[in-house]
């Protein structure tokens, strides 16, 4: 953010000067739900030097147990970020430790890692994060509803009426964003009734992780003081459009984006360079195996289907491949110098997406992986003979088989690491095949209409 502190002095300044009385000390789990101890600035000393105790097993799963030690979120002085709707209260995104070492299931942790071993070749990760969410109410009967009752639109993707009905909770999303330093350059209304995105710069890779964590936070924060449920969940509705949070991904190396080519230069004509195609090889070599992270809950997956929800499209992607301004890529090149991965959903961990896609792109680099010729056709329409002779493959059509390749990845493995003696991936997997186990033991609506006496 603008005036961003540098260092903890810099952090008791704007304390001072800006009248903080209270300081978030927040991480996240897997799932990237955050955590926080609130405390009063006149312990911010004790909260830099010491950081706030949890009990981690109670915070989800960060690979604690109830006999672990606790938990030790130590602050980023660097991400010191000022509520914009109470400007008394700030928030530090932290990294967790115990007994005073890094503590390996930490999220941000891992993406710190990765990162450092990328700056070790000279590279920097940069990424914009597009995050939609829905506006919703509660009914009386306590179903969801849309917060707008008029946003009835067969086709209301950049609907200008239903985004001025909206306009005084997306201005102040939108005045709050500009304010942390973040810079709002867009707000629309999306392809479904009553969804919305609202766009900031790029930056690098931990801090749009960290700025994406609260933009979630606040976004929910400001709706449920209106009485109002604003969520990020992929699909929360089976006739509409999902949540996605693609990630803009550039590699940086001396202050030069290394993607970046003319496109006059660029025999594909997409403008990405060399090493940026080796990059889109190695995403597209990881896919079946990162989507378990990028796509993380079962909700995900009825996400990235090809169907005609309200405009007539998913705008997600269900096959491996890659291409120019084409939405229904998986790796869509919007202009040169960067890849939009349309994978990624609002449930993502932003710091484990980064992970994995960092990684990924870089074995590609690694190894020299041919990206292949782009692909310019509708993938939502190509028929499935053209598809198997372009030799392009389907994505894991569930959570459960995005698992089993994450399992065979042992690129995946190295890029998470071990925590607690084994491999994250295996963590990650144990707690994704829990998850599965209990979305299949539920019996659904669907399930009784269609089988309860069709013998």
């Amino acid at each position: 953010m603008s005036n961003a502190p540098q260092n903890e002095d810099d952090v008791r300044r704007i304390v001072r000067d800006k009248g903080i009385e209270f300081l978030f000390a927040q991480f996240v789990d897997m799932h990237g739900k955050p955590s926080a101890k609130l405390v009063p600035a006149h312990h911010l000393d004790d909260l830099l030097s010491d950081g706030a105790g949890f009990a981690g097993f109670a915070a989800g799963d960060i690979g604690q147990g109830p006999d672990d030690p606790d938990m030790i979120a130590m602050p980023d002085p660097t991400s010191l970020t000022i509520l914009p709707w109470q400007p008394n209260v700030a928030r530090f995104a932290c990294n967790v430790t115990v007994e005073g070492e890094e503590w390996p299931f930490c999220p941000r942790t891992i993406l710190r890692r990765a990162l450092a071993r990328a700056a070790e070749q000279g590279y920097e990760l940069k990424i914009g994060a597009e995050l939609e969410y829905f506006l919703l109410r509660r009914a009386a009967d306590g179903s969801l509803e849309l917060a707008d009752p008029l946003d009835t639109l067969d086709q209301p993707c950049y609907d200008m009426r239903a985004l001025t009905r909206n306009l005084d909770f997306v201005a102040e999303v939108s005045k709050a964003v500009t304010g942390l330093g973040w810079d709002n350059y867009a707000t629309d209304h999306e392809d479904a009734n009553g969804q919305f995105e609202q766009n900031f710069q790029f930056a690098d890779a931990l801090t749009t992780c960290d700025r994406a964590i609260f933009f979630r936070y606040m976004v929910e924060t400001l709706a449920q003081q209106r009485g109002l449920i604003a969520t990020f969940m992929p699909k929360p509705f089976a006739d509409k459009t999902g949540n996605g949070c693609h990630f803009h991904i550039s590699l940086w190396k001396d202050g030069v984006n290394v993607f970046d080519r003319d496109p006059a230069d660029d025999p594909r004509g997409l403008g990405l360079s060399d090493l940026g195609y080796s990059f889109v090889g190695g995403l597209k070599a990881h896919a079946k195996a990162y989507i378990a992270v990028s796509a993380p809950t079962v909700n995900s997956y009825k996400r990235l289907v090809v169907g005609a929800p309200t405009s007539g499209a998913t705008w997600a992607p269900a096959y491996i491949s890659y291409g120019y301004n084409n939405r229904t890529q998986m790796l869509r090149i919007p202009g040169p110098g960067r890849i939009e991965d349309r994978t990624v959903d609002g449930s993502c961990n932003p710091y484990l997406a980064a992970t994995a896609m960092l990684c990924a792109g870089l074995d590609g680099v690694a190894r020299g992986l041919d990206a292949g010729e782009p692909n310019s056709s509708n993938l939502y329409t190509l028929d499935v003979s053209d598809r198997e002779a372009q030799g392009i493959e389907t994505l894991p059509a569930n959570l459960l088989d995005a698992t089993r390749e994450l399992e065979a990845d042992d690129v995946m493995r190295e890029a998470f690491g071990k925590a607690g003696g084994v491999d994250y991936v295996d963590y990650f997997i144990k707690v994704k095949r829990r998850e599965w186990q209990a979305a299949h033991e539920q019996i659904t609506q669907w399930e009784l209409d269609r089988y309860l006496q069709l013998y």
